[in-house]
């Protein structure tokens, strides 16, 4: 997490958890040693540059035949928080998941049909990837 104070809390709760900095140092950064990533409400606040550099960065952590997990607020949530840079719409996600050699295996909207996602701010773009074997 990029928030030292979330870390920090949840290593008092007994779990394991790094700042950026201090994943990439630790033992636990083996390459292809998980097996998925969740990236949730993290994108929208990205600009694409940076949105490209952490995938990049991350996406090698997961094994072959792994998953990646999108998630991103609809219209209703994107509009909820002055820190959202880039709406990041299932199709965003799929570009952004082709760039680095992973493939949809699928995508959906949550917890309601994709028209709610225009008046109801906790509606979600759920984008599932997999490593496409040959990248």
């Amino acid at each position: 997490d990029h928030n030292a104070a979330s870390v920090a809390t949840a290593r008092e709760r007994g779990l394991t958890a790094y700042t950026a900095d201090e994943f990439t140092a630790s033992a636990d950064a083996v390459l292809g040693g998980f097996d998925s990533l969740l990236v949730a409400h993290v994108l929208e606040h990205l600009d694409l540059d940076t949105q490209r550099d952490l995938l990049a960065t991350y996406l090698p952590y997961v094994r072959e035949g792994g998953r990646v997990i999108l998630i991103t607020p609809q219209e209703a949530g994107f509009r909820t928080d002055a820190t959202h840079v880039r709406f990041v719409d299932a199709a965003v996600c799929d570009l952004a998941l082709r760039e680095h050699g992973w493939h949809v295996v699928s995508k959906q909207s949550f917890p309601f049909p994709r028209p709610v996602g225009r008046v109801f701010a906790y509606n979600e773009f759920v984008v599932v990837g997999e490593r496409d074997p040959d990248a």
